[in-house]
């Protein structure tokens, strides 16, 4: 039975020297003003579709800057947004606010 366990517990530890050992996780930190809102942002104000629609576009600038969208997602969010100053400014006001609400569901925001 000696016979036996001894190659085996050799084959065993020698298996355990070529096991590699975990390689560390390289970790790309961002600085924490990527993240954060900076102090001076505000909201701008604004009655009707004109500031639903300058809100919706602050918010998109300020998500863009911090890395919460990508540039892609952000030209189609500009899209739709033109859309509703342009429906703003035809005096379809309704309209427009309906599509800013529209927008932000579509991609993720609370209306």
């Amino acid at each position: 039975m000696k016979a036996v366990l001894l190659p085996l517990l050799l084959s065993l530890a020698l298996a355990g020297c070529n096991a590699s050992a975990p390689s560390p996780v390289a970790s790309a930190v961002q600085p924490a003003s990527t993240n954060i809102t900076p102090p001076d942002f505000k909201l701008p104000e604004g009655r009707g579709c004109s500031g639903d629609v300058a809100r919706w576009q602050a918010i998109q600038q300020n998500d863009l800057n911090m890395g919460h969208v990508n540039q892609k997602v952000y030209d189609e969010i500009q899209r739709e947004i033109a859309a509703s100053a342009s429906a703003c400014q035809a005096g379809r006001d309704s309209e427009a606010s309906a599509m800013v609400t529209a927008s932000k569901r579509r991609h993720g925001y609370p209306g």
